[in-house]
């Protein structure tokens, strides 16, 4: 029986698992692997007190520190939770490794998974021109046309990913306008290679063994167009891994979890969350990482108190 599971591997994971060693509960880290969704970033600038790091040697920080922690918390890698039941004494985590582990009290940090286009084409060239990894894959579109799906942050990032190697990027955008930090936009605009076309719906992606072309809607005139490009990178948002516990504590309709921002508490005594998975309006890992400490330090006091 451990005092408190908690899942996922991001920032909100891996800084909860910190203080609930610092306050030597018997702690279980269940994850896939670290880093979470900034394991795609090449550069980071926001992480307080780094000018500079990029995703794959925050997830290697991040894993180093929990691991420093090894009377308190046993890290379970390559695993990732499918239910969580509720007990008596507490919690059941079962995961698809067939774990099945018993817990006084979970606190869930399992952020969130890349949103899909869901247009015909994009699974069929999954992994042939299709892509959702910039920092992984953008080597791998020297020399070509590529469209980037999405004018948020995310797509703004993937864009100066490519721009070392894309000959040309269009980006298509739903909206009229980008969404990204102005500093990106001013950068990706005087490159020269990037063309932003706005009012986007993308119908589909055209290909034979890779991708050939990217078909989109005007959303003011009703026309399709195609663009002749040699990749499609999908950047627009993602969706709370929160399924498996759906039957335990309150969603919005958008699929996060209702805490209470006071505390980090869910709608389910026992249980708390923090990072992208819940409703926290600012989708930040320096924020994932305060309100999991909270988490934290609430799963302490709630022990406590038994």
């Amino acid at each position: 029986m451990y005092d408190v599971v908690i899942i996922g591997g991001g920032p909100a994971a891996v800084g909860a698992g910190v203080y609930t060693a610092r306050k030597k509960l018997k702690t279980l880290l269940i994850t896939e692997s670290f880093g979470g969704q900034s394991i795609v970033s090449a550069d980071i600038q926001n992480w307080v007190g780094t000018k500079s790091i990029a995703g794959l040697d925050l997830a290697k920080v991040l894993e180093e520190h929990i691991r420093n922690y090894p009377e308190d918390v046993e890290v379970k890698t390559s695993e990732l939770a499918t239910k969580v039941s509720k007990r008596d004494d507490g919690f059941l985590v079962e995961t698809n490794k067939g774990g099945s582990y018993e817990t006084r009290t979970v606190i869930v940090a399992s952020g969130a998974s890349r949103r899909k286009l869901n247009i015909p084409g994009e699974h069929e060239f999954d992994g042939k021109g299709v892509a959702y990894c910039s920092i992984c894959d953008a080597p791998l579109f020297g020399g070509r046309d590529v469209a980037v799906v999405g004018g948020g942050n995310a797509g703004l990032e993937a864009v100066v990913d490519l721009l070392p190697y894309a000959k040309h990027i269009f980006i298509l955008e739903y909206s009229d306008k980008l969404k990204g930090d102005q500093v990106t936009q001013d950068k990706i605009k005087a490159s020269g290679k990037v063309d932003v076309i706005y009012n986007t719906q993308t119908v589909r992606v055209e290909g034979d063994k890779f991708v050939t072309g990217m078909v989109y809607k005007d959303r003011t005139s009703g026309e399709e167009r195609t663009l002749d490009v040699g990749g499609v990178f999908v950047e627009i948002g993602s969706v709370p891994n929160s399924g498996f516990v759906k039957d335990l504590v309150e969603l919005n309709k958008m699929g996060e979890i209702v805490i209470d921002h006071k505390t980090s508490a869910t709608s389910c005594e026992g249980i708390w969350a923090a990072g992208d998975v819940t409703d926290e309006m600012y989708k930040q890992n320096n924020i994932s990482v305060g309100d999991a400490v909270k988490a934290a330090l609430s799963v302490y006091n709630y022990l406590n108190k038994k």
